[in-house]
């Protein structure tokens, strides 16, 4: 097996970490404040190209791989989670399930402007009573001669109160089971499409994340994702995508963790030493170190198996569900070593373990990508 990156991945590795380190690093305390979306630094994201790294060049994409995509979003979220975040929806949910399923006059219209980065997407799926439990959701669109009418109320979606364009799940025949839900575009201003005000969160807290609401919201057959009854499917396919980017987001929240407790343990002196050469200290950095490099391989080897077209299901789950958990044990040992002053607002450690938290949970919840592994291996 070959471990090596190519050339061309290594030097958009190496682009987009000067990028981070000229225009993310320098505000992501400032946005996690102040909770506000960097407009401006996403208008430089799409001048770099960044907002369609896996998206054909036809359809305004950079048409790399999706291992490509990974390292881009493992760099975002090294700076800031939140940053890596919103462009991953936007890249491996919103922009990949066009690519994926939309018709081509729906990837002139709607694709290009993501890709392109002139338009921002979402995904609406989770409902308040549904949220692992996708059969739960109670949100429908019904017939109404050729057009479909959409009613109901989705909540906690990234990008909800900021997106140009919503990728949106619902229910077009309940009776039919999972062969009963549909996917739809809806593009922002569409009358009965309203989203709320952004929540206010513990960490990823310049992300944007509302309720969705839909009130009579009426579309054609030209909105519809695919095939009607195709939805379930799509969310499927969402799920996959979107796990590879979480984890990825994991593997740069590890990686800035342990790029400041090197750092720190190396400039802190205590007992006549810097404390990087105290067991206790040097343990924890061999762990994290350890941990990281197990995150990121099975974050690319996901990667890879999408990018060669074989099934990757179970790995992206396992990724996301090793990425997720260790990013969230190491964020707080990155507190520990760093002590009270990891403990202050504005430590950087402080954000990272605010932030790790939610890749336990958004994405399906470490239970379920449990549920998810346990299921295909005792297949």
């Amino acid at each position: 097996m070959n471990f090596k990156l190519t050339e061309e991945q290594e030097l958009i590795r190496k682009n987009i970490r000067e990028f981070c380190v000229k225009n993310v690093e320098p505000i992501a305390a400032e946005i996690d404040e102040k909770e506000s979306h960097p407009a401006d630094l996403f208008k430089k994201l799409a001048e770099g190209g960044w907002m369609g790294i896996p998206i054909p060049t036809q359809y305004g994409g950079a048409g790399a791989d999706y291992l490509t995509n990974a390292i881009v979003v493992e760099e975002l979220s090294r700076s800031c989670s939140s940053t890596g975040f919103t462009v991953s929806i936007h890249v491996g949910i919103a922009c990949m399930l066009i690519n994926l399923f939309g018709t081509e006059d729906q990837k002139k219209k709607y694709l290009v402007p993501l890709a392109t980065g002139k338009h921002l997407g979402a995904f609406v799926l989770t409902e308040p009573g549904a949220g692992t439990d996708v059969m739960a959701a109670t949100t429908t669109a019904t017939k109404d001669g050729d057009a479909y009418v959409l009613n109901g109320t989705k909540t906690f979606i990234s990008n909800g109160p900021i997106a140009d364009t919503y990728l949106v799940f619902c229910w077009t025949d309940k009776a039919a089971g999972r062969k009963g839900m549909s996917s739809f575009i809806i593009p922002k201003g569409t009358p009965g499409l309203k989203p709320g005000e952004h929540f206010h969160k513990m960490g990823l807290r310049s992300s944007q994340t509302s309720e969705v609401v839909f009130k009579d919201c009426r579309l054609t057959k030209e909105n519809l994702l695919g095939a009607e009854g195709a939805g379930m499917g799509n969310a499927g396919a969402a799920f996959d995508h979107g796990r590879v980017g979480i984890a990825a987001q994991g593997v740069g929240i590890l990686q800035a963790a342990l790029d400041e407790s090197i750092k720190y343990s190396k400039e802190r002196v205590q007992m006549g030493s810097p404390i990087a050469r105290h067991q206790a200290i040097s343990w924890m950095i061999a762990d994290m170190a350890t941990d990281l490099q197990a995150a990121r391989f099975l974050t690319y080897y996901a990667a890879w198996l999408k990018d060669n077209k074989l099934p990757f299901t179970k790995d992206a789950s396992m990724a996301k569900l090793f990425a997720a958990e260790k990013a969230m044990h190491h964020t707080t040992k990155a507190v520990q070593i760093h002590g009270g002053y990891g403990y202050i607002k504005g430590a950087k450690v402080e954000r990272l373990m605010r932030d790790a938290k939610i890749l336990e949970i958004y994405e399906g919840t470490s239970e379920a990508q449990r549920m998810v592994i346990s299921g295909t291996v005792l297949r």
